[in-house]
């Protein structure tokens, strides 16, 4: 059961009927999002964290729950009666991750092998994919919330390409497009060779994904604070494999 003691529009102090919620405004003094605070009925049992040792000591208060804007989940806080409550400090990843998730990042755009192509058995097939902001990156945005800017960069770090025959090739870049002068040869940096043909597979095809990790290095510069993150994206493609008959 919760008892919601506190208004947007302003009001009393906890312990007295309501309470206005804080803001998170910054040092320039521009309100941000306001946190709401909700006295919790029935209160928490007197071992619970949120409680901070203050029920043994006489002092006059209450637990509240908290949730703000921009920060994921609800959480605890003691709160004397009649006492403002405190501005709660930004996460800055939560931040990043709104940046992120603004950028729109999705799978690799699969250069080969390409979808209408037809492949030798044992032959090199070299894979890459097409660069572009939201496909593989550098990709850049940010995100502010009572007063901080996170600005976040987001690039694929490596691509895991599933072959549909049971191998996984992990390459660490975009892959280089094949060339004909380079005849036979393997890719310098993302290739594999097929044993089999795909005759045997479901529309006659070998069906694979390429699933590219994406890092995200963010940055808080008023806090001082910076760190990173992982997301993956995935696109499935198709292979079409055939063996070569040879005549004597």
């Amino acid at each position: 059961m919760f008892v919601k003691v506190c208004a947007q529009d302003g009001g009393s102090k906890p312990g007295s009927g309501g309470a206005r919620p804080a803001g998170t405004s910054g040092a320039g003094g521009d309100s941000g999002p306001s946190c709401t605070y909700t006295r919790l009925d029935p209160q928490p049992p007197p071992d619970n964290s949120a409680w901070q040792g203050h029920q043994y000591t006489g002092e006059k208060g209450a637990v509240y729950g908290v949730n703000c804007p921009g920060r994921q989940g609800a959480y605890m806080v003691w709160i004397a009666d009649g006492a403002e409550p405190t501005a709660p400090q930004i996460d800055p990843e939560v931040l990043a991750r709104q940046a992120a998730d603004s950028m729109k990042l999705t799978g690799p755009t699969v250069a080969s092998p390409r979808a209408a192509g037809t492949y030798v058995v044992g032959m090199p097939m070299w894979m890459w994919v097409e660069q572009g902001p939201t496909t593989f990156g550098p990709n850049t945005a940010s995100a502010t919330a009572g007063g901080v800017t996170v600005t976040a960069t987001a690039k694929v770090s490596s691509i895991a390409w599933a072959m549909g025959d049971g191998t996984t090739v992990t390459c660490m870049g975009p892959g280089t497009p094949y060339d004909a002068a380079q005849g036979k040869n393997m890719s310098p940096d993302c290739g594999h060779r097929y044993k089999a043909p795909s005759t045997a597979q479901n529309g006659g095809k070998y069906a694979g994904t390429a699933t590219a990790t994406w890092t995200v290095q963010w940055q808080a510069a008023a806090l001082g604070d910076a760190g990173s993150f992982t997301e993956v994206r995935q696109t499935p493609f198709t292979v079409n494999v055939r063996e070569v008959q040879v005549l004597n």
